[in-house]
């Protein structure tokens, strides 16, 4: 085996996707170590035979290697149930293409990922949504979904101006695009909004469109027929499931374009058709999106149909960060304290100072769910008393040494003690001014002291 070749076999060992290679006559010649791990075959017990020997369940249409060899035309993404010749059910995502050299055919080459588990576990979902959400007995009653509006802890101005448009906006049935950075709570907000509105009591239906591959997010979304492609069953979508209700789609932006194109058109004509059938099924389903980017920034980046984001961005709903919502901050955190209290049974009464002070300064850029995760990391490593420095998350620690303020200790000519340690303290003071905005309730959160306190100080210290 010369250089190039035994290279490229070197590489097509160390894919983690299946490569599986035919002649002309359908037998195979190649049979990468991840093909054999995704079908549970030895490559010995396939190469060297025909598609149709080692896998019985197809026929010459339905394997897209012997397609592809008749039509000459590559078949991409295409979605495959089969049974291996170990009796085992697999599915797969393939991408198949001709191998032709100077006008003559020598083969096909397909590329395939198993996805075997994941459109299992799907399908699983999908089936368990949907008798969950089965129409009740007349008289009973259904909580669809786990947070309200009383569940968004927060004061500051920014946030309750975006809670009052919610709730609003919660009032009728129009599309609802809600983004904000990875913790802010883009999910609770929309679950308030279904709890909130006309269809409360209906089905509130998630779906994460970054979470599955293009061809298994359509036949989940919009539902299969048998025969649609091989291996296929009757089976509803998550519209369907959501019918009367909500369906939450997630990381919209994340969608294959061909799909949100698809989705367009249901939004448009409020019908849906399950992948392979004849037959129009009307919908009666809400449709709120999010994103974790500025929608109209996905927009130009080519991550969003500009058609689809205007038809989805009839109420757009930014949620602030937690960095720009330093009020909050506090808040928050005592709520975090009394609800992991509660549930490990601890006695943890606050932060420290210097705690305090770096839950003020430090930027969460995990945002809420980062703020939650280091309160009841802290309350799982003490019992009572306060939540010291040590007590965080080594990532915020990291940032309090980088981000420690320097502060001039020098004793200047003409100065004793107490005038060295006024003007330290006149520089730590302004430092937090700056940082705060001048806001002298956040200033003194950053130095641990009461406002109070810092009042008097500046007073004291002809500081305005």
């Amino acid at each position: 085996m010369d250089f190039p070749e035994y290279t490229l076999e070197a590489l097509l060992r160390l894919v983690d996707v299946g490569v599986h290679v035919v002649d002309a006559n359908g037998i195979t010649r190649y049979f990468n170590h991840a093909a054999a791990k995704i079908e549970g075959l030895d490559p010995d017990q396939v190469i060297g035979r025909h598609v149709l020997d080692v896998y019985p369940s197809l026929d010459g249409q339905s394997s897209t290697l012997l397609r592809v060899a008749s039509t000459l035309k590559p078949v991409l993404n295409h979605q495959q149930s089969f049974t291996n010749y170990k009796g085992n059910r697999i599915t797969t995502i393939n991408s198949s293409w001709p191998i032709v050299v100077d006008g003559k055919l020598l083969g096909a080459v397909e590329v395939s990922r198993d996805i075997t588990e994941v459109r299992q576990l799907s399908e699983r979902l999908v089936d368990l949504q949907a008798r969950i959400f089965e129409r009740p007995k007349k008289g009973s009653q259904r909580q669809m979904t786990r947070y309200t509006f009383d569940n968004l802890i927060g004061q500051d101005k920014s946030f309750l101006e975006v809670m009052q448009r919610a709730q609003q906006a919660a009032a009728s049935n129009s599309s609802v695009l809600v983004w904000g950075e990875t913790g802010t709570g883009k999910e609770l907000l929309v679950q308030s909004i279904h709890h909130a509105s006309p269809r409360s009591s209906g089905p509130f239906v998630a779906q994460n469109c970054a979470a599955l591959p293009e061809t298994l997010l359509e036949s989940i979304l919009f539902g299969t027929v048998k025969g649609s492609f091989t291996g296929a069953e009757n089976r509803q979508g998550l519209f369907e499931v959501a019918e009367g209700g909500t369906l939450f789609l997630d990381e919209i932006n994340a969608m294959p374009p061909n799909l949100q194109v698809k989705l367009l058109r249901v939004l448009q004509e409020r019908y849906i058709r399950r992948i392979g059938d004849s037959r129009v099924r009307p919908v009666d389903v809400r449709i709120i999106t999010a994103m974790n980017t500025d929608p109209w920034q996905a927009v130009q980046a080519g991550q969003l149909r500009e058609d689809l984001y205007f038809r989805i961005n009839v109420v757009q709903l930014e949620i602030p960060p937690l960095r720009k919502r330093p009020a909050d901050i506090a808040l928050l955190t005592q709520y975090f304290l009394d609800k992991y209290n509660r549930q490990l049974g601890k006695q943890v009464k606050g932060l420290s100072a210097e705690t305090e002070q770096l839950f003020q300064t430090y930027p969460w850029p995990g945002n809420v769910r980062e703020l939650e995760h280091a309160i009841e990391g802290a309350l799982n490593i003490i019992d009572d008393g306060l939540i010291e420095l040590e007590n965080l998350p080594a990532h915020i620690l990291r940032y309090q040494r980088q981000h420690a303020p320097a502060v001039a200790a020098t004793l200047q000519p003409g100065q004793n003690l107490r005038e060295t340690l006024a003007t330290i303290e006149m520089q730590l003071i302004e430092q937090a001014l700056e940082q705060s905005g001048h806001n002298i309730s956040h200033a003194a959160a950053l130095l641990g002291i009461p406002r109070q306190t810092l009042q008097y100080r500046l007073r004291a210290l002809h500081m305005r």
